[in-house]
């Protein structure tokens, strides 16, 4: 997975100012691939939608990845026709790397996609970016499968779409309803950090970055859509299944073993109405006790097949001990991560040495009820040295819960809870520019950013060709994408995508 340096936790969510400003607030883009028929009228008729509905100012990207038809012509021909069109060029195919590069770039602070057989009814654009834009959600998607969505495709595509969503519930424990519709937006502040840790170039691109947005706790916005199925989609079905079942497998084993570093965009402590301290009631309680519950009873089920393997070959104080040896061992690791919430390897050996005094504390429970059991009877029988266990371990387990909490796991006052990592200080944010809104009637007024204040003595109206100059990965941008929020990923030679992406 990808663990690249991240600007640090995402601060508290906020309401972006209306007003008057030359950085467009949404940013649309297409991503295409040969697609010279279909570019133009999506294009126009996305611009007219916009331009009729949208309040704020806005910008259409075309990001071309490595078509190899007239699709380049076409885009640099609507860049000089439609003042609010841009172009960007990338050299490799697929979706993931061109929304991972062209969203790095932009300066607006909410950014969008959809795609360019626009099967997506655009009424729900709006619908789409305004929990974005009020601070209400960090990401926003359309979905198919919502109860009030409409929907025209055929039974094959509703069956891959539904099982696909059904392995993506059951493996990753998504609880997102449509992960592969291509109708999604994003803050940009989400977006500078959630990026870098996504892996996946291709189709895989929105699953990957939906479910670790989800685990980190941040708010995914559902909206239904109207869909009608592109009956001429070049999408390979049986390519792109087994390479979103290879990233479904990659990303379960990367969050199973907390190599995903979740706490870099993370909320700030409080940004959760379920954070916040309400008078006698501890916090978090109900869901520890609930978890705890369950590792605790499955835990005991393991002691005790464990204790009934270990006596068929020695007493039953060395069957006891073993047993609840390895049994605690794995009852404090399950603890720490499902429990607990503390992900990374961080501080591991501190807490399993932590954990094993107090199962000396439970060995010493459950041995010495064995020894009253012996002292009593010369001869007991095994299942009443089973009932006696399970009664002692039922008095170890509500100790091991309070010191667990209490010591091993105390509660932390910082926004992340991770073993052996302190949090660097957030970096100021410098609070967001007021939204641009309309300049008058269908056109908009763009100025510099504010990051370039110092240029100001600069002429403010470009040429037309200058205002539209196109650009390519890894190239400098144009003055209008000069202050670009994050520097564009290389490309590096593993990330060649193999498959078609359309």
């Amino acid at each position: 997975m990808r663990t690249d340096p991240s600007p640090g936790t995402l601060p508290a969510r906020e309401h972006l100012p209306a007003g008057h400003a030359g950085t467009p607030v949404l940013d649309v883009v297409i991503p295409v691939y040969n697609e010279e028929k279909d570019l133009q009228p999506c294009v126009r008729r996305l611009h007219e939608h916009l331009s009729r509905t949208f309040p704020y100012a806005f910008r259409i990207t075309i990001a071309d990845n490595a078509s190899t038809d007239t699709t380049p012509q076409v885009s640099q021909r609507l860049e000089a026709e439609i003042p609010e069109v841009r172009t960007f060029r990338l050299e490799q195919k697929g979706r993931g790397r061109a929304l991972r590069t062209v969203w790095s770039a932009s300066d607006a602070p909410v950014l969008a996609y959809m795609d360019v057989d626009l099967s997506t009814d655009l009424n729900a654009l709006l619908p789409l970016v305004a929990p974005l834009i009020s601070g209400h959600s960090d990401l926003a998607i359309g979905s198919r499968l919502a109860r009030s969505s409409r929907v025209v495709r055929g039974p094959k595509r509703e069956f891959i779409s539904r099982s696909y969503n059904l392995i993506l519930r059951g493996s990753l424990q998504a609880r997102f309803s449509d992960a592969q519709c291509g109708f999604k937006a994003i803050r940009r502040d989400v977006a500078q950090v959630l990026l870098p840790m996504v892996e996946d170039t291709g189709w895989f691109f929105d699953t990957e970055m939906l479910v670790i947005a989800e685990r980190a706790g941040l708010r995914i916005h559902e909206v239904p859509v109207d869909w009608v199925d592109d009956p001429d989609s070049t999408v390979h079905i049986v390519r792109t299944a087994t390479d979103d079942l290879k990233g479904v497998w990659r990303v379960g084993k990367a969050l199973a073993s907390g190599s995903l570093p979740l706490d870099r965009i993370a909320r700030p402590f409080g940004d959760d109405p379920r954070d916040r301290e309400i008078k006698d009631v501890p916090k978090g309680l109900a869901r520890q006790l609930v978890g705890f519950c369950v590792v605790g009873g499955l835990s005991t089920l393991f002691y005790l097949l464990l204790y009934s393997g270990f006596r068929t070959f020695s007493g039953s104080q060395v069957a006891n001990a073993l047993a609840l040896l390895v049994s605690a061992v794995a009852n404090t690791a399950a603890n720490r991560r499902l429990t607990f919430g503390v992900r990374g390897r961080g501080g591991a050996v501190r807490h399993q040495a932590q954990g094993l005094v107090v199962f000396g504390i439970g060995l010493a429970l459950t041995s010495g009820s064995l020894a009253a059991l012996n002292a009593a009877s010369s001869d007991p029988a095994h299942s009443t040295e089973l009932a006696v266990l399970i009664a002692a371990n039922l008095a170890a387990t509500v100790l091991r819960f309070l010191l667990f909490r209490a010591w091993v796991f105390p509660e932390r006052r910082e926004s992340t809870v991770v073993a052996g990592h302190t949090p660097a200080p957030a970096p100021q944010q410098p609070p967001h520019p007021p939204l641009p809104v309309r300049a008058g009637g269908n056109h908009f007024s763009y100025a510099d950013h504010a990051d370039h204040a110092d240029h100001a003595d600069h002429d403010d109206h470009h040429d037309h060709h200058d205002h539209h100059d196109q650009f390519r990965a890894g190239e400098a941008a144009d003055r209008t994408w000069a202050d670009a929020t994050m520097q564009l990923q290389p490309v590096r030679p593993a990330d060649t995508d193999p498959r078609d992406a359309r």
